[in-house]
């Protein structure tokens, strides 16, 4: 069968030596957006350029023309440039960066390659992203032993930077002084008493978000891994949101245990594509990808002696699987240096979030989160217009926050066309909105007046069956 020639229409493509339209409605011709929809929550699930996904439709084509050349020849170096570009992205070395489906994948292969030992403790907070927090959950839920004990930091936003810090420091440090009786000696390489790659005691991990999910809350993460370095407690920080997002990630300096985010959200790759950094010091613990690869090596075989636990190569190959996701990322990183680069990127979708949350809260009569900007990067939070309640219950049964919550999403995508986030937190009603390049001030005045609506027929109806 001939192979259709690849013609790129209007949008699917630019000329790189042209300076772009300026940011704004003028970019939604190079995304595959509907005309009629106003999308305010990239941050979830990313919005794929044209030019991106012309070049994974090709690539598509040069997959199938001869599939045993491609996996067998082709694959591995193209892998090769896609590691290399992500990897100076975050300031990392290559063979310390894996290409893996999302980031609730590379924190499985974290937490599920820990050895864990009885009175090991693992902590999360109550702003975990769900499946992680799952992870969590069920790493401690398993019947056999060993397993480690799950603890939860509380957070209520709005809060600064300093009481976090504040608040996860006293945690950490609560966890050992209820546990007398434990030796937390298994520590990370960099912080002291570490003694080599088998380490007896036990360890305390805490999985760090960079972002929170929700509330859209940058976190001070950086100085909560001096922290834990201090206190020998390992870190994983789930970076979900941050690449493409957060500006000058510099992972050597920031020394992190381990490191993960989601190249299909805010950098434009094609999903599904995360990254997941393990420093060389650390990638003994990471004995297997998941699912285990035919690159695994035996930890009591001579290899192991040579190659240690193989991890880069274990993950180039975990089972067929589409690969070009992967292999987009360059494009990704030229469409974004064709449209000005990071900063300006950057620049425009952080000046855009503090604006528009500001519309947002004043087309809706309420309030922003975080006034100040220290909690903001481009995922404004504000609250919405139903009411607030002082204790759980106050206001509303567990099943009213369902209804409400699937009525919004009803709603907002089929009779408004427009979309962000929404979740209850500290007792009221919030929205994460995600501003992104092909975004205006006008999308915030806009997503407040369906907001406005709909909350209004909430009122009417969900939350007038308590009293009825």
């Amino acid at each position: 069968m001939p192979i259709p020639t690849l013609t790129p229409s209007e949008g699917e493509t630019y000329d790189a030596s042209q300076k772009p339209p300026p940011f704004g409605h003028a970019l939604k011709h190079y995304f595959a957006l509907d005309d009629d929809y106003v999308n305010l929550n990239h941050g979830s699930y990313g919005s794929l350029p044209l030019p991106v996904i012309f070049a994974a439709t090709r690539m598509g084509y040069e997959i199938e023309r001869n599939p045993d050349k491609f996996h067998r020849l082709t694959f591995k170096p193209l892998l090769d440039k896609a590691r290399e570009s992500v990897a100076k992205f975050i300031g990392a070395e290559t063979d310390e960066v894996v290409l893996v489906p999302n980031a609730t994948h590379a924190l499985n292969t974290v937490l599920r390659n820990f050895e864990w030992r009885e009175g090991d403790v693992l902590i999360g907070a109550t702003t975990t992203y769900g499946a992680v927090a799952n992870t969590i959950r069920y790493l401690a839920d398993r019947s056999e032993q060993p397993r480690p004990e799950a603890v939860a930091v509380t957070y209520e936003f709005p809060l600064t930077h300093a009481q976090i810090l504040d608040i996860f420091r006293a945690k950490l440090r609560d966890v050992k002084q209820q546990r007398p009786n434990t030796p937390f000696t298994d520590v990370p390489p960099l912080s002291p008493g570490h003694d080599g790659a088998n380490p007896q005691g036990n360890k305390i991990v805490a999985v760090i978000d960079s972002i929170t999910a929700n509330p859209g809350a940058l976190m001070p993460w950086q100085e909560m891994v001096r922290v834990c370095r201090e206190e020998g407690v390992w870190t994983v920080i789930d970076a979900a949101h941050s690449i493409g997002q957060e500006p000058g990630i510099n992972l050597s300096e920031a020394q992190p245990d381990f490191w993960l985010s989601n190249c299909h959200k805010w950098l434009y790759a094609k999903r599904g594509c995360a990254v997941l950094y393990v420093p060389k010091r650390n990638q003994y613990i990471i004995k297997s990808s998941i699912p285990t690869s035919h690159e695994y090596v035996s930890p009591s075989s001579p290899e192991a002696k040579v190659k240690g636990t193989n991890f880069a190569m274990q993950h180039e190959w975990t089972g067929t699987a589409d690969l070009a996701p992967y292999l987009t990322v360059p494009d990704a990183l030229a469409f974004r240096e064709w449209l000005g680069g990071e900063k300006a990127i950057t620049d425009y979708c952080h000046k855009l979030a503090m604006d528009g949350q500001k519309k947002l809260a004043e087309v809706m009569g309420t309030q922003v989160m975080d006034e100040s900007g220290e909690l903001t990067l481009n995922m404004p939070n504000v609250a919405l217009p139903l009411p607030a309640e002082n204790a759980p219950g106050e206001v509303y049964t567990r099943e009213q926050l369902k209804k409400i919550d699937l009525y919004l999403r009803e709603k907002l995508l089929k009779e408004w066309k427009t979309y962000a986030a929404h979740y209850f937190h500290a007792g009221r009603w919030w929205c994460r909105c995600s501003a992104q390049v092909f975004n205006e001030v006008s999308d915030f005045e806009y997503l407040g007046k369906a907001f406005n609506a709909v909350c209004k027929e909430i009122k009417e109806t969900i939350l007038s069956e308590k009293s009825a």
